[in-house]
């Protein structure tokens, strides 16, 4: 295997898909918005539609996940104005859906990041397992502070590459806005680069052994 044929689901910033296309992979994003590099490598619309097309690996590179996280738990029993407690339920079902068709989609390679999730999110999940691993930015070259976990099927621990001074909570810290949540979603490059540098090198061994 030379090059691995890459879906990036939820993705509209085009940062991982890049960084694997940079490897030589026939890498493709898909998330509900458009690309916002306006690449004709990126499919606008739901990527649980393009599950069965054939791809080596899947990478899931922020889901919507306000209802599965811990941050967010409270929500549950006391919602925010103006909403109700069973909105709050039917979207933490509909994001653990939306987990559970990517954790159990039928690609031989699967790696899906997440946050800390809470217990009733892991109880709707099917087959859930508990994460990999998890990993920062700072460990890939960025002076931040965001824990991200990973689960992985068939994909090794993501090593660090370069890991640097600062602990800064940049994204925790961005002050409310309309554009706040699209900053808090973006991926890091140095994360990125890594993925497609020790995974697209784990395949080609798998291939060549």
């Amino acid at each position: 295997m030379t090059e691995m044929r890459v879906l990036v689901a939820c993705e509209f910033s085009g940062i991982v898909r890049r960084a694997f296309a940079a490897r030589g992979h026939d890498a493709w994003s898909c998330d509900l918005l458009p690309a916002e590099d306006r690449s004709n490598k990126h499919i606008r619309g739901d990527a649980r539609d393009l599950l069965n097309d054939g791809w080596d690996l899947l990478i899931v590179a922020h889901p919507p996940c306000t209802r599965l996280c811990n941050s967010g738990v409270r929500w549950l029993s006391k919602p925010p104005a103006g909403r109700t407690r069973a909105e709050m339920w039917a979207e933490l079902d509909e994001g653990a859906a939306l987990f559970s068709a990517f954790w159990n989609a039928p690609v031989e390679r699967v790696a899906v990041e997440n946050p800390v999730m809470h217990r009733h999110a892991k109880e709707r999940i099917a087959n859930y397992a508990p994460p990999a691993q998890s990993v920062q930015p700072w460990q890939y070259g960025h002076g931040e502070s965001k824990r991200t976990c990973l689960w992985l099927k068939n994909l090794p621990l993501l090593r660090p590459t370069d890991i640097v001074a600062g602990r800064e909570a940049r994204v925790h810290r961005m002050p409310p806005g309309p554009d706040r949540w699209r900053e808090r979603s973006r991926f890091f490059p140095g994360i990125a680069a890594a993925m497609a540098g020790q995974w697209g090198e784990h395949a080609m061994q798998e291939a060549a052994a």
